[in-house]
């Protein structure tokens, strides 16, 4: 198992229930990729380096967690059709 961290950015556009039902939704892949959610950061309302989709500000996560090699690659898949996601990378963590 290596270590991962998940950086989430979601529109700050929508709903508070919806905004915390998109990240829950994230770390429900985490966890049906048999992965372990080990921290979950939430950073807030912050200002976007440049606009996405015309939204200027966006909602900071960042969830670390130990899985496979395999899992990010099929994370990022089901990231990318998220509606409410507007960015997302995973990186692996150095020992």
């Amino acid at each position: 198992m290596n270590k991962y961290e998940l950086a989430l950015v979601v529109s700050a556009k929508v709903e508070d229930e919806v905004r915390n039902a998109t990240v829950e939704k994230a770390k429900e892949y985490i966890t049906s990729l048999g992965g372990t959610i080990t921290n979950v950061d939430e950073w807030g309302k912050k200002k976007l380096a440049y606009e996405i989709q015309k939204m200027g500000e966006g909602f900071y996560y960042f969830i670390q967690f130990d899985a496979e090699p395999s899992a990010p690659a099929e994370l990022e898949q089901r990231l990318r059709i998220m509606d409410n996601v507007l960015r997302y990378l995973c990186v692996r963590q150095e020992a």
